[in-house]
Order: C-alpha cells, then sequence, then structure tokens
C-alpha cells in the first residue's frame, strides 16, 4: 500500500487513498502506532464524494474516526491538489461535519500554505454536546479532582473544551486534559485546549486530542481558542495562534465564519505491507 506522510505545524498524518475490504480503524491504530507503524496523529483517506468534488475521511490514531478536523483537511488539500485529483486552488471537501472549502496556495506548482473555511462556532450546549442544563457553557466553574477550573466548550466541527492558563505546564496538561476529555459532563468526549494569552492579538495553545492524547497542533483546536479567548474579552477575532513548532492565523469573521491559515508539508512517501 501505498503512502504519504505529512503535518500542519508537527500535527502528522498519513495520507491514503481509498482500498478495497479495508476497516481503516485497525488499520489507523496499525499505521499510526509511532513505534510499530509509521506513526503519526491520524489516518487521512482520500474517497470519492457525490456532493463535493472529494471526501476525506479521518481516523484517529485510536481508530476512532472524527467528524473533522482542521490541520488535518489543510494536508489533505495539499494532497488531492498536488496528485491532480482535485485541480481547483478551491475546493469542495466532503466530511462528517459538512462541506468544508480548503483553498491552496501555490508556489512554483508546491502548495506553500491552505486556507479554509472551518464553518461557524456552535456554543449550543445539546448540540456540542454538553450535559448541562445551561443553553452554553461559556466560562462555567467545574470542579476536577478537588481545584475548580473554569472551561468554556464549544463546537468548531468536533468538540473542544477551553482552559485558560498562566503557563503552559506539560505535566499539568497530560494529567488534566484526559480528566476533562472523558468527563461524564461530555457523552461523546472533548478535545481540550489549553490557552495562555500573550497579547490581544496572540495566544499560545497545546491541544490534548480526543482519542490522540498531547498533539503538537490541533487546527480546530486553534479556531476554538481563537473563538472562545474573543467572546471572553481576552483578544481581538483575528489572532495569531502559537504551538511549539510555528503559528496559525484564524480569523473569526463577522458573518460569523472562521477560516484557518498556515503553513502544510509532506514529509516522505512510502510503501508498506498489510
Amino acid at each position: 500500500m501505498k503512502f504519504t506522510k505529512m503535518h500542519g505545524l508537527g500535527n502528522d498524518f498519513i495520507v491514503i487513498e481509498a482500498l478495497e475490504n479495508v476497516d481503516y480503524s485497525e488499520l489507523a491504530i496499525k499505521l499510526c502506532d509511532r513505534h510499530f507503524g509509521i506513526g503519526a496523529d491520524g489516518l487521512l483517506v482520500v474517497e470519492p464524494s457525490g456532493i463535493a468534488d472529494i471526501r476525506m475521511r479521518i481516523f484517529n490514531a485510536d481508530g476512532s474516526e472524527a467528524e473533522m478536523c482542521g490541520n488535518g483537511s489543510r494536508c489533505f488539500a495539499k494532497y488531492v491538489y498536488e496528485r491532480g485529483i482535485v485541480k481547483k486552488e478551491k475546493m469542495a471537501v466532503e466530511t462528517l461535519a459538512g462541506v468544508i472549502m480548503p483553498e491552496v496556495f501555490v508556489e512554483n506548482g508546491k502548495v506553500e500554505s491552505v486556507k479554509v473555511y472551518m464553518g461557524n462556532p456552535i456554543f449550543e450546549a445539546s448540540k456540542i454536546p454538553i450535559k448541562s442544563d445551561k443553553q452554553k457553557f461559556i466560562n462555567e466553574p467545574v470542579k476536577i479532582d478537588g481545584k475548580v477550573y473554569k472551561l468554556t466548550s464549544l463546537r468548531v466541527g468536533v468538540p473542544h473544551t477551553i482552559v485558560f492558563v498562566e503557563s503552559l505546564d506539560e505535566n499539568m496538561i497530560k494529567e488534566l486534559g484526559p480528566k476533562i476529555e472523558k468527563s461524564s459532563l461530555f457523552p461523546q468526549g472533548t478535545n481540550v485546549d489549553f490557552v495562555k494569552v500573550e497579547d490581544k492579538e496572540n495566544i499560545s495553545v497545546r491541544t490534548w486530542e480526543r482519542g490522540v492524547g498531547l498533539t503538537l497542533a490541533c487546527g480546530s483546536g486553534a479556531c476554538a481558542s481563537a473563538v472562545a479567548s474573543a467572546v471572553l474579552g481576552k483578544t481581538e477575532r483575528n489572532v495569531n495562534v502559537h504551538f511549539k513548532a510555528g503559528k496559525l492565523l484564524v480569523e473569526w469573521l463577522e458573518d460569523n465564519s472562521i477560516y484557518l491559515s498556515g503553513s502544510v508539508e509532506e514529509v516522505f512517501r512510502g510503501e508498506i505491507e498489510l
């Protein structure tokens, strides 16, 4: 089986084209293993679509299928454009979260960066979903291991819960992340974004991804963090979101639409026996 390894700021993916009679969940677990497989945060599958230019399926490293992925969609757009599968610089991509519209920016035939329309943020508690008698879950106190944290939850393709912190301590993130992810508050689980506000136009983020763990970057997490920061008056609506390996630009427009922009890279291509 042929594959391509790609990443957006270190958030890495294995991209393959559709296969017959394959359990993609099992394949994702096998391929994404960093010791016995290729190693990645997720598996992206290129499939034909009846409603868009192309269809993207996303499987996390634990085999669960995700509705959407910001960095994954940017890697996917670079892949299908450079392979000539989709010959449009602005394309429609079907996902479980709906149709998204990545736009590739090309220099000398190579995609250098990708901007993707990420939809509108959803704050309605029942649609995130979150078990709460409140219509929205914004800056709500939640006790975890005897300590109270203020959480803000929203959906940007997938559920995200934001925790604002003074410092991005990895030990704290690794301890608290899975407890929030698997909290009974979230019947489908949640991604958890730890956010340090630098100034009105810059935030630093570390994301504990549902079904993956701590990742180097997360596109939908960048969007959710930027929107939550703006809603709480901590930043402007256009924000540079800094991860360990670089930054993404999130633009939350007045019409409520979110756009995510940043670089994306191919690491290598290869073949593996299944």
